[in-house]
């Protein structure tokens, strides 16, 4: 009979422990009532731990890509089950405690995710960083960019249907994995729930293979590429209001700041804060046309069909007239010095203005273009 349930199992050098995680997997399955079978992706172990959980009786499928994400994805595709629950294989996750996923898979969820925070964490079971700064805040930010109620991003102890995996085109190979496949199925709207599910002091007597700073930055990276809305798009709109608010009070005269007047100096930076929120918003847009053009997940309410290069084209026309104007009413303002010295707090009330219209029209400009190249349909090969 075919398998209902796959528990893959990553490992890399866990001598000291697969045995034990097979062990506990296949008394689990049969105390869950399932049919099923045990995989274990082994990802280029050397100190024997592929011979002794195949005397364990998994089955064991090698991975010559390394990295832990390129581990799982290995053992999946090698599993045969409808349900696929992971863990790791260092006995930080107690396989006996698996049933509270295929409940939940056959009550309809599609992505089962466990939770440490609600299931408890034994003493020195996780680092102290990664208990209180690391997890915390990573899932804080991954709920508030991809709108889901996950409370804990990173545990390892997950289960996903068949389906469902192959609808998220998982990529890759790193510890980012686990964020991953947290985003996808929130971008997908795959039916998902949360368990609770205890953390163990793990058994492997070694340093973990977990980098806190590399595969945090790793993790944040991955969260902050998938939602271009935070990424791009938030902080262009905080910078084109800061810049549009400053320049406009500062158009007309010096502003008093408490001792300090604030001047033609500053107005310059808000130019430039202008340029800079610009710039993000264009790739935030640059970026939604480009995700849709290659089929990746990014969600957004953008109607990127309602964009024609000649209306980008007319506006940086209109920037470029206005720089222009300002510059010939600045250069008038000399003449009438006889080209002679100038005040700067008057001219530059001009020439800043100028130089920050045409400096837009350019990028106007330009991100039409470029943003037309994106929108060419390809003519799909026989």
């Amino acid at each position: 009979m075919e398998p209902q349930v796959s528990i893959v199992i990553p490992c890399l050098n866990e001598a000291r422990t697969i045995g034990l995680c097979v062990a506990k997997a296949w008394k689990a399955l049969e105390g869950a009532g399932v049919d099923g079978e045990v995989i274990v992706a082994d990802n280029g172990s050397t100190d024997g731990s592929a011979q002794l959980a195949e005397a364990a009786g998994a089955r064991v499928v090698h991975v010559l890509q390394a990295g832990y994400g390129a581990a799982i994805q290995g053992g999946v595709k090698a599993s045969q089950g409808t349900f696929i629950i992971m863990a790791d294989g260092d006995d930080s996750y107690n396989f006996l405690e698996i049933k509270p996923f295929i409940d939940a898979w056959q009550q309809g969820s599609a992505f089962v995710l466990g939770n440490r925070f609600k299931g408890g964490i034994e003493p020195e079971a996780m680092p102290f960083l990664h208990r209180y700064l690391g997890n915390p805040v990573l899932s804080f930010i991954g709920r508030l960019f991809f709108n889901n109620g996950f409370g804990d991003f990173h545990c390892g102890m997950r289960g996903f249907t068949r389906q469902a995996f192959d609808q998220m085109q998982l990529s890759t190979a790193g510890m980012e994995f686990a964020s991953e496949m947290v985003v996808k199925s929130s971008l997908l709207g795959i039916s998902a729930t949360e368990v609770p599910v205890k953390l163990y002091k793990d058994g492997r007597g070694r340093p973990p293979h977990l980098n806190t700073w590399t595969d945090g930055w790793r993790h944040l990276r991955f969260l902050l590429l998938f939602s271009p809305r935070w990424l791009f798009f938030y902080p262009g709109l905080v910078c084109v209001f800061l810049g549009l608010l400053f320049s406009s009070l500062l158009l007309r005269s010096v502003v008093p700041f408490q001792s300090l007047k604030l001047d033609v100096h500053t107005l310059m930076y808000s130019s430039a804060l202008i340029l800079i929120g610009f710039q993000l918003i264009a790739f935030y847009i640059l970026s939604q046309a480009f995700a849709r053009r290659e089929g990746l997940y990014i969600r957004s309410g953008l109607d990127l069909g309602v964009f024609r290069l000649e209306i980008g084209l007319i506006v940086a026309f209109l920037f470029l007239m206005l720089g222009v104007a300002l510059s010939f009413s600045a250069l008038g303002n000399w003449q009438e010095q006889a080209f002679g010295q100038l005040n700067p707090q008057v001219v530059l009330r001009k020439v800043i203005p100028a130089v920050t219209s045409i400096l837009l029209a350019f990028q106007v400009g330009t991100f039409s273009f470029f943003m037309s190249f994106l929108q060419i349909r390809r003519s799909l090969e026989p």
